[in-house]
């Protein structure tokens, strides 16, 4: 039987989406394997959470707890943190120091596809399409008439590195800038302005399902509300079809796509990315590395419609990072 530390929380404004992808992956680990430890991590405390919601502090020098007197080691850590630190690079790099085997991408890769702006600067060489970007760091002077003439309108302004969509605004006039980029700040201090792209969105998900990088079938996205955000992707104003209603050849040019970008960054575990299709081109505006696995996320629709059950998809996971 494996120990198995499923960490879940976060420093971010998306610690409540992970709270619930890591019950959902305690509650569908495969009990006859695992043995599953729900991990709170949190700025002010760091504590595992038993059954009756009685919490234990952690040890940082070891990732270990001590329940009753026993002190108990992980062999692998299932990561369900959405944002910081486990999306972006830090629990990485921590359990890759103390080494223990964990489910997500390798430190490099998380900080990387967190920065949105380094993100598609590197996989541009590589003929992916993206957004005409403008970019904003705090303190910077603001000339509304130059990112008005660079991205036109109406634009995104989203930051550089926060998920759920928090911190995005779609800007239908000059005027309405300052605003928008006020909220942003609040998110991140770099921010990225990005021309609108009018088609057709798109969800891919790319995996390494049993030794073999897979691109799980596509979800289209259609969204009640002005674009995909925090509303449209968690309190169901939107409509989420999969498999998407495109052709099989564009199936197939954005599942190349999507599966070159995780090939080239040598990703691990779980990737969404998502693209928009203009003209019969795919743009490319983000990837996630840790995406959310609610029953209701993207990755878990995408992997029924594949035929695999959340206890495949979360074993698969396990099961991969221990043989690293």
């Amino acid at each position: 039987m494996k120990n198995i530390a499923i960490i879940m929380g976060g420093y971010s404004s998306e610690y409540k989406i992970s709270l619930i992808s890591g019950n959902v992956v305690y509650q569908f680990l495969d009990k006859t394997k695992y043995s599953g430890f729900r991990i709170h991590i949190f700025k002010e405390k760091w504590v595992f959470v038993d059954d009756n919601e009685t919490e234990v502090p952690i040890d940082k020098n070891d990732f270990s707890v001590t329940v009753n007197g026993t002190k108990i080691t992980f062999d692998a850590v299932f990561n369900a943190i959405h944002g910081t630190p486990g999306e972006d690079g830090l629990m990485q790099a921590y359990f890759e120091l103390l080494q223990i085997p964990q489910t997500s991408c390798d430190y490099y890769q998380a900080a990387l596809t967190f920065n949105k702006r380094d993100l598609l600067s590197v996989l541009k060489p590589y003929g992916i399409k993206t957004a005409t970007s403008y970019y904003l760091n705090k303190g910077d002077s603001i000339d509304t008439k130059e990112i008005a003439a660079k991205v036109g309108m109406p634009c995104f302004v989203k930051p550089n590195k926060s998920g759920s969509s928090f911190g995005i605004s779609k800007v239908k006039t000059e005027a309405e800038l300052p605003i928008a980029i006020e909220v942003a700040y609040k998110e991140d201090n770099e921010i990225i302005i990005e021309s609108f792209l009018d088609g057709t969105e798109v969800s891919v998900g790319v995996i390494n399902y049993q030794g073999k990088i897979t691109v799980l079938p596509i979800t289209e996205i259609v969204s009640e509300n002005d674009f995909f955000d925090y509303e449209a992707k968690y309190l169901g104003k939107s409509q989420e079809i999969t498999p998407a209603r495109i052709s099989d050849e564009m199936t197939e040019k954005v599942g190349v796509i999507a599966k070159r970008a995780y090939e080239v960054l040598k990703m691990k575990g779980f990737s969404r990315s998502e693209f928009i299709i203009v003209d019969g081109e795919p743009h490319m505006l983000e990837m996630n590395t840790i995406p959310g696995l609610t029953t209701e996320s993207l990755i878990p629709q995408q992997a029924k419609a594949a035929g695999i059950s959340l206890e495949d998809l979360f074993t698969n996971a396990i099961e991969l990072a221990l043989t690293k």
